[in-house]
């Protein structure tokens, strides 16, 4: 079997802790979960405002999949974490928006969303991802 392979870019945010901003394994290819951060100052961007930390994580994630030679044509399944379930519509708009024009295929991923606890008081969501390359 192939060795597993980190995968990082300077284009997200490095990781907060003790893991990888993504991990490869053959074709398979899986993104941490992801914030609303700047990747340049790590700074926590939008606070309050669910739509555009949507946008900033997904910007994360998506380059974190083209580090590890991936696209949004590859994700299999993406997970969601909000924080409240009042945030669901506008999460759920802007992430339709930005993965919808990224698939090409027609195709989007699968995705669970998950109400919950998230690390920091100001992130609304968090979203990681598992990608499949051919």
């Amino acid at each position: 079997m192939t060795d597993r392979i980190a995968v990082s870019t300077t284009d997200a945010p490095p990781p907060a802790h003790t893991f990888s901003q993504g991990v490869r394994r053959g074709p398979f290819l899986q993104v941490s979960g992801q914030g609303p951060v700047d990747p340049a100052t790590s700074e926590y961007l939008h606070a309050g405002d669910v739509k555009a930390q949507t946008i900033r994580t997904l910007q994360n994630v998506e380059a974190i999949l083209a580090a590890g030679g991936a696209t949004f044509d590859d994700v299999m399944m993406l997970r969601v974490y909000l924080t409240t379930r009042d945030d669901f519509g506008l999460m759920n708009e802007a992430y339709g928006e930005f993965v919808g024009a990224r698939v090409a295929s027609g195709v989007l991923p699968a995705r669970t969303t998950v109400f919950t606890g998230l690390p920091r008081e100001e992130m609304l969501v968090e979203i990681d991802a598992l990608a499949v390359l051919a």
